[in-house]
């Protein structure tokens, strides 16, 4: 059994031992199990259906405009499987070429037995500010759109969705004229019925949770792509009143570089979803997930390298610390040689992998006091505008794909979830395919 250091926020511990041992790596490549790219499910949802976790989110493979509403399926909130589009790009209307669709959230209405999706319609100058819903009877299958509309004849950007313990479902809108909305939604979710509460604070990105009877309302002030420190406001009946806005990060992080999207519960839990926007690229835009501290009407949170959760439980943990191991000194075969790299470890990468040569670095002597399945952080380099591949081989199995998005100057983390042996264990990454790979800096490897 591995031994994990404490999470410590605002006075709250999670436990101190976890059954999982796979860890969230915030920020990092998150590399999709069927498909070996880049997980596309930006400003998205999630929804639980027995025991998997299914998250919805936006495709931004090729920029802004509007290409897919995608699904993912998990059942331990780490490794993630693409399910396949629940919308596409149509030739024409709201979901035509040079459109907007931002903000996807999927709800289950047990009336009906329809799954309901709701997301931000708009032209791709923001001239229309509207919200559009679609049906699906699965969750991760094709959904029928029925249409856009501004909510009440009010602007809506952002949004959301949060179904209450009465199943009433409420709409999340930014109005930008007016301030941040709750709209109740008629009893098939399809429509709005009535307005419920109106902040006249500029927030966006909102997100609502219940504990113990106390709604929490979280979001995002207006900075565009950037991030700012977000906030939260707290009610103990929906429709109000709500406390003045508090941050829940620490002070002038940024929220870690982050925005809101969405607040999942997990167990007696919650973990903060949010985007780590890449404007200049958005499909480089990664996933900053966190332990969130809801005790009584005060939410906080605290960053973390990686982190340990059981989606089954719910529990929450501080991740393992690691062994490093640089990438010049492991063994470089075919055309892979070391190349200089000033923000690197060591100020050197193993470069050159992949290729017509067949580059390729072998870490020989990776060690782990237990056999187990970890996740392992990837250092490298990637100076293309575009994802780069490479397959690794752990023990001599079988070889998985994984995604290094754009990096350049400072090494980013692409994440390997791999099963490890007592021992010592080898790890080669190559490509196979005569593209180039990622240089590599060095291993991050949890000491289990």
């Amino acid at each position: 059994m591995r031994c994990f250091r404490h999470i410590a926020t605002a006075g709250a511990l999670f436990a101190s031992i976890a059954n999982a041992t796979l860890q969230i790596i915030p920020g990092a490549t998150w590399t999709a199990t069927n498909t070996g790219k880049h997980i596309q499910a930006h400003g998205g949802g999630m929804i639980k259906v027995g025991s998997t976790y299914y998250w919805v989110g936006e495709d931004k493979t090729d920029g802004s405009a509007f290409q897919n509403v995608n699904c993912y399926s998990s059942t331990n909130l780490v490794e993630w499987k693409y399910e396949g589009a629940l919308l596409s790009r149509t030739s024409s209307g709201d979901l035509g070429p040079s459109r907007v669709v931002e903000r996807p959230k999927v709800i289950y209405n047990k009336s009906t037995k329809k799954y309901v999706l709701w997301m931000h319609i708009d032209s791709s100058n923001y001239g229309e500010a509207k919200a559009g819903v679609a049906t699906g009877d699965t969750v991760c299958g094709k959904y029928t759109y029925i249409g856009a509309s501004q909510p009440l004849g009010f602007q809506s950007r952002d949004m959301g969705l949060f179904v209450d313990d009465d199943d009433k479902a409420y709409l999340l809108t930014e109005d930008r004229a007016n301030g941040l909305r709750i709209d109740l939604l008629s009893d098939d979710y399809l429509s709005v019925k009535s307005a419920t509460y109106l902040w006249k604070d500029s927030i966006e990105a909102p997100a609502v949770i219940k504990k113990d009877g106390v709604y929490f309302m979280f979001g995002s002030t207006l900075t565009g792509w950037d991030p700012n420190d977000n906030k939260y406001s707290t009610a103990t009946n929906i429709a109000g009143p709500w406390s003045a806005w508090k941050t829940f990060a620490d002070s002038g992080s940024k929220t870690y570089s982050s925005q809101t999207n969405y607040i999942l519960p997990v167990g007696n839990n919650f973990m903060y979803m949010g985007d780590r926007w890449v404007s200049s690229n958005l499909m480089r835009s990664t996933y900053v997930w966190l332990p969130l501290t809801i005790s009584g009407t005060t939410a906080s949170m605290k960053n973390a390298v990686n982190w340990v959760v059981d989606a089954s439980s719910g529990s929450m943990t501080s991740g393992p610390s690691e062994n490093t191991y640089e990438g010049e000194s492991a063994t470089l075969a075919g055309g892979a040689k070391s190349v200089s790299c000033s923000g690197c470890s060591g100020t050197n990468a193993a470069g050159y992998i992949g290729g017509s040569s067949a580059g390729a670095v072998t870490f020989s002597n990776v060690q782990s006091s237990a056999t187990t399945r970890t996740s392992i952080r990837v250092k490298y380099l990637n100076g293309d505008s575009s994802q780069r591949f490479a397959d690794v081989s752990v023990n001599g199995g079988a070889t998985q794909r994984i995604a290094f998005i754009p990096a350049s100057g400072d090494p980013n983390s692409s994440v390997l979830n791999a099963g490890l042996k007592s021992g010592t264990n080898t790890i080669k990454i190559s490509t196979s395919d005569g593209t180039w790979g990622p240089d590599i800096d060095r291993l991050m490897v949890p000491q289990s």
